[in-house]
């Protein structure tokens, strides 16, 4: 097995400035923005059917349906759009095409759900969203291996924060504001198509007459997602973001139905979780973050610790629910999976870098580990309301976060971290 690669592609700096730094955040600032208020407020606000009287778990089960709906076509527009985005030679250069147009995309499918009513309707609008998230995510992701050596784990925690201060940012709108269904989305149709295509277009990224053309596929160049140790990765993302969107996809459901809060007031309260969960996720993602660029013996070890360390936190958040499912130890709870999960994308994302192959096809492997993570998060609202819907009741679910996170933790460690001074393993017989 050749040694993982960690080297940009021609004419990659290895460190950027400040601005560089702030427009990459910005920009995952309005995907987060626009992909995560629908799944933890509007969606489930659309749906709900809980007025009294009616049987409130069809609600959660159609917005678990809706959610996944979008998270499948997803797994495949990202490293499709990703491997076109590798093969692009353009005067706008290979990724901002295609972030770009992943942004403005996004934004017609948030106007559309918007629109839309009814379960089917609002699903078919959702992924176009989808799409268009997942087109601009795999655009964005690509630049960290291609510009970036020295600081992919500041980068990848810029990238995590801004999930969190993203669910704020929107949900903090949408509450604080008081706006409805419609203006919510043309809100955030507004934020993607401005803030996500104005920093697309302002990050660097060369011309076709800087670029190598693709090489042609040989022996010599192994892709990436048929490296063992790349899809023990993968999988153990998918199974980490599974038991995280366990424990925060069906909030809402369950201030309504579990700790029985009054439907006024627990959109407040679903605030002030998301405001407790993004504060421990921005610390513990920076911190992890460049923790995980310090000089090291073994780099591939230590990220893999920190990966590994972070699952176990974020399981310990089920735990804290399971004996006490009141609103104070779910605000606890808030602040450990935030911990947890903000050191984990942060550190799985660089330490994803460091496993991959072939510079020329950076955006369709980086596209794989974001399907990973997102199709995590969209497949867990289903299952988690199917989990819901079998015990009437949030204990399973939250059991299973817990039971998730900790398989997640141990498959981590069936990535092979060898010492740089000792050669590679031999790859196992195909």
């Amino acid at each position: 097995m050749t040694e993982h690669s960690a080297a940009p592609v021609r004419g990659a700096a290895s460190r950027v400035g400040p601005l560089w730094m702030t427009l990459f955040t910005l920009a995952w600032l309005a995907i987060w923005t626009v992909q995560l208020t629908p799944v933890q407020l509007l969606l489930p606000l659309q749906l709900d059917t809980g007025a009294p009287g009616e049987n409130w778990i069809a609600g959660v089960v159609w917005a678990g349906v809706v959610l996944s709906a979008g998270g499948l076509v997803g797994i495949v527009a990202a490293p499709v759009s990703g491997r076109w985005s590798d093969r692009t030679r353009s005067g706008w250069g290979r990724r901002r095409p295609w972030a770009i147009g992943g942004s403005l995309l996004a934004a017609i499918g948030l106007v559309l759900t918007g629109l839309s009513t009814g379960p089917v309707a609002v699903g078919g609008a959702w992924i176009v969203v989808s799409v268009g998230v997942s087109v601009a995510s795999a655009a964005l992701t690509a630049m960290i291996a291609d510009q970036l050596t020295a600081q992919r784990g500041a980068a990848s925690a810029a990238a995590s924060s801004a999930q969190a201060v993203g669910i704020v940012v929107g949900v903090g709108a949408v509450v604080l504001l008081g706006l409805g269904i419609l203006p919510s989305y043309l809100l955030l149709a507004a934020i993607i198509a401005v803030v996500g295509a104005g920093t697309a277009l302002l990050l660097p990224d060369a011309p076709a007459h800087e670029l190598a053309p693709p090489a042609p596929r040989t022996a010599a160049r192994r892709a990436s997602w048929r490296d063992r140790d790349f899809l023990w990765l993968l999988v153990s993302r998918l199974i980490v973001n599974i038991g995280n969107a366990f424990g925060t996809s069906l909030l809402l459901f369950f201030l309504l139905y579990g700790v029985k809060v009054a439907s006024g007031q627990a959109q407040d309260d679903l605030l002030v979780l998301i405001v407790i969960y993004t504060v421990f996720v921005v610390i513990a993602s920076i911190v992890a973050g460049i923790l995980s660029d310090r000089a090291s013996v073994n780099p591939l070890r230590r990220r893999r610790a920190i990966t590994a360390v972070s699952a176990v936190v974020q399981g310990l958040s089920g735990v804290v629910i399971l004996i006490s499912p009141s609103l104070m130890m779910t605000s606890v709870a808030a602040a450990i999976m935030g911990a947890g999960y903000g050191a984990y994308m942060a550190v799985s994302l660089a330490f994803a870098t460091d496993l991959l192959k072939d510079p020329d096809d950076h955006a369709r492997d980086l596209g794989l580990v974001n399907v990973s993570a997102q199709l995590g998060q969209l497949l867990g609202p289903l299952l988690g309301a199917g989990l819901v819907a079998l015990v009437g009741g949030f204990w399973l679910l939250f059991g299973a976060a817990a039971v998730l996170s900790v398989v997640g933790a141990v498959m981590t460690y069936a990535v092979r971290a060898p010492s740089p001074a000792s050669p590679a393993p031999a790859a196992a017989p195909r």
